[in-house]
């Protein structure tokens, strides 16, 4: 599976990748932009990288995962281009014997995502003044 995508990210396909009988629990994360109060009327936003590293990078935090808790299967994508308010940004899933290995393993590969993605982002606010965000 890609890691990384230009189209809506898609939950199903992602619970896919890690679905097995011998798995009692999956996670599924979506990051959605949001428009909250503390984040001003955002639009949209622009998100940029250099696809070929962002693909390695996400791959290698994805096989760490798998090293870090033996039997969990894990997948992830992050979306480039134009996301709107309310789509997916990135999304991982991640399927263990049990629920807490499954919450623990998303939640992880979301923080090292986050942390060492070469990921640029622009916000747009509705009146169409922009700015590069952190993180």
């Amino acid at each position: 599976m890609p890691h990384v995508t230009r189209g809506p990210i898609v939950g199903e396909r992602l619970i896919a990748a890690v679905a097995d009988t011998g798995r009692g629990g999956t996670a599924l994360f979506l990051g959605t932009v949001r428009r909250g109060p503390d984040d001003g009327p955002v639009a949209r936003i622009e998100y940029e990288a250099y696809a070929e590293m962002l693909e390695a990078e996400f791959g290698r935090i994805l096989a760490e995962a798998r090293a870090r808790t033996p039997g969990i299967a894990v997948a992830g994508v992050h979306r480039l281009g134009v996301v709107p308010a309310g789509e997916a940004s990135i999304g991982v899933a991640a399927g263990a014997a049990h629920r807490a290995e499954a919450f623990d393993a998303c939640r992880w590969v979301v923080e090292e995502a986050k942390r060492r993605l070469p990921v640029w982002k622009r916000e747009v606010l509705d009146d169409g003044t922009s700015g590069w965000r952190e993180g």
